[in-house]
């Protein structure tokens, strides 16, 4: 249970375990999308500009505290193992959830999604455990399996929470305490550690602040893009949970159910993508083109989102903007190659603070934007506004990661072993 996983046998149960304990999570956090800007909106008396104003609050708060405790526990899981952060990441999420479920008024549940911030920043430390038990070529791969964990758990939570939310708005964050609980159960009796004792390193503060940990990403120039790159992708991603709820009822007059199974529906897609596309297409056009293609694939898909009149026109975007999902593994697999094994933890903790930066940053950003843009004294009414900047920035990125990693098509001579220690690959003056 407590030892790091060695044989190829060993390292895909712990891989499935992991699987599992994501897909759980997610499912417990899909649960209440369909419902939290309905709730945010009853106590606001039906006013959708002002209840996306105060969930875009909601967002911002959440964004902060993952942007604080992402990379502490990226750093003490470094320090203590990936699995006891896990566990009690789990156990707290659990418990924010009741909370929430009975919170009387909007400003408990404030509270306790600044609480649900802290406590489901062990995202980062799955990806660190992801790349302590797979090699860096199967890490594309892996951390596509890992979106496929993603996938199901939206293709069910949301599906789950949009019917239970049509009986009761409440209901789903039950079951999500229920689902984040038994999560917690199953990792303590299933969840092997990751990181041998041979591997873990001091745990010291420096690092583990936040803007310590983003230190790292400056250790070499094309990390550093890879990050910028991964910040934009991440920042236009905000949209998503921001606006979609509020927008697809706006726009298109949809309520709870629907919106929950067009998000499962989104789930599937991207399930697909990413679990049985991405290894294929990585192998055949490399983690550099995999990442353009996917880039560019949301960016339109995006931008069918923003210009869809009509709600079967919007649902023609899902899947385009599926192949998004190939872009995530990609650029995962290539950050990962630049730091040692040591490190990993505080590079997943790194990014998970340009989340967070990207989460305080978006959330206000383009609910603000469809705010305006739906204003009853507004010039131009245009309330797929969010969609088309989110698909601006990811332009952007796309051209940020393509500049950037060029210089990887003239390293093709290194082995994986020089990939896996960034000193092979930046010298010291």
């Amino acid at each position: 249970m407590t030892s790091a996983p060695e044989s190829t046998g060993s390292r895909r149960a712990a891989v499935f375990f992991i699987f599992i304990t994501v897909m759980l999570d997610m499912l417990s956090f899909g649960i209440i999308i369909p419902v939290l800007p309905r709730l945010v909106e009853q106590f606001t008396s039906g006013d959708t500009a002002q209840a996306a104003e105060i969930y875009g609050l909601m967002g911002t708060a959440w964004a902060l505290m993952q942007f604080v405790c992402s990379p502490i526990q990226g750093a003490l899981s470094d320090r203590f193992g990936r699995r006891p952060v896990v566990l009690i990441s789990n156990l707290g999420l659990g418990l924010d959830y009741i909370f929430m479920a009975l919170a009387p008024n909007v400003a408990w549940l404030f509270v306790g999604r600044t609480i649900s911030g802290i406590a489901s920043s062990s995202f980062s430390t799955a990806g660190a455990y992801i790349a302590d038990v797979t090699s860096v070529e199967q890490r594309a791969a892996a951390f596509g399996k890992l979106g496929v964990a993603f996938g199901l758990g939206f293709v069910l939570g949301p599906a789950v929470g949009g019917l239970l939310g049509a009986t009761d708005p409440r209901l789903p964050f039950w079951g999500a305490a229920a689902t984040s609980l038994v999560n917690a159960c199953y990792g303590y009796f299933v969840l092997p550690e990751s990181l041998p004792q041979g591997k873990r390193r001091a745990f010291a503060w420096r690092r583990a602040n936040p803007v310590g940990s983003l230190v790292l990403l400056r250790s070499h120039h094309e990390l550093f893009g890879l990050a910028t790159a991964n910040f934009l992708m991440n920042l236009a991603h905000v949209v998503l949970p921001s606006v979609t709820v509020l927008y697809l009822g706006y726009r298109y007059g949809w309520g709870s159910t629907a919106v929950g199974l067009t998000l499962a529906g989104v789930g599937t897609c991207v399930m697909i993508v990413q679990g049985w596309l991405v290894k294929t297409i990585t192998a055949k056009f490399g983690e550099r083109r995999t990442l353009r293609a996917g880039l560019l694939c949301g960016a339109i898909g995006f931008s069918v989102y923003g210009f869809a009149p009509k709600g079967w026109i919007y649902c023609l975007g899902i899947p385009i903007m599926s192949f998004w999902g190939l872009a995530g593994p990609a650029m995962q697999a290539l950050m990962t190659r630049r730091v040692g094994a040591s490190e990993q933890g505080q590079l997943q903790g790194a990014i998970a603070s340009l989340v967070g930066i990207a989460g305080l940053i978006g959330p206000s950003m383009f609910t603000q934007t469809f705010a305006f843009f739906i204003a009853p004294e507004t010039r131009w009414h245009l309330p797929g506004a969010p969609f088309l900047l989110a698909s601006s920035l990811l332009l952007v990125a796309m051209a940020i990661a393509w500049r950037v990693t060029k210089p990887l098509e003239n390293r093709s001579a290194l082995s994986a072993s020089d990939c896996d220690h960034p000193q092979a690959l930046h010298p010291k003056d």
